[in-house]
């Protein structure tokens, strides 16, 4: 790309969004953050401008501010637990879908990169219902006519120090870790790599379009 992130985050009210925006706050790539959430994030930055938007599935009202920007961070996602394939369908491609859809008419030249996870059904066909729907959704953006479409699939996640999004179930989960990320370094990463991963992936066009967590700690290294 050669020229700074002019960055739209969704979900920096979430555990993701938030430890990807703090990283992007930080990042000498990123020039300039819009984020757009039901609710306010909570922090200031001279970067940061913020879109309290409470429908997703209607952009209408806010369309006209979603313009000037080259990439899109989509953070967004609900946990399929207690979820039926239909709602889980809306939340997850639907919505995502709606929200790039609008973005692509109102920037010719952008990047969007897509937050799914750990063993994500490309081909849509297997058991788990969250990995079809997962699969169906990156599939799809990548047949949109962005610049360049990309998907990044961590498993467990290690939060930013000082975050305030934090799942509930880390407190007693956290612990594992780094015995995961040493046993089966396949399926942890931190949050602050995954975000350098992105920035790293959209500022120099990477030619690959799928991301695992091999993948992700690897770009994590590259020197801004």
């Amino acid at each position: 790309m050669k020229q700074k992130l002019k960055l739209i985050i969704t979900g920096s009210t979430g555990m993701v969004g938030e430890g990807v925006l703090l990283e992007c706050l930080e990042n000498p790539l990123v020039e300039k953050i819009l984020v757009v959430n039901r609710h306010e994030c909570g922090y200031s930055h001279p970067k940061l401008k913020e879109i309290i938007h409470s429908d997703f599935f209607d952009l209408s009202a806010i369309e006209n501010e979603l313009s000037g920007y080259n990439a899109c961070f989509f953070c967004l996602g609900v946990s399929s637990i207690g979820m039926n394939e239909e709602d889980y369908t809306k939340m997850t491609y639907t919505l995502t879908l709606n929200f790039a859809n609008t973005l692509i008419k109102h920037n010719s030249d952008l990047s969007f990169s897509y937050i799914s996870g750990k063993a994500t059904d490309s081909k849509e066909k297997g058991k788990s219902m969250w990995a079809r729907v997962k699969g169906k959704t990156e599939n799809d953006l990548q047949k949109m006519k962005f610049k360049d479409s990309y998907a990044f699939r961590p498993g467990m996640l290690k939060p930013t120090k000082g975050q305030k999004y934090v799942l509930k179930y880390y407190k007693y989960v956290g612990w594992l870790f780094p015995i995961i990320n040493v046993l089966i370094p396949s399926w942890a990463c931190s949050i602050k790599q995954l975000a350098k991963a992105m920035i790293v992936a959209t500022y120099h066009r990477s030619i690959l379009d799928t991301f695992e967590v091999k993948d992700i700690k690897r770009l994590a290294t590259v020197k801004d």
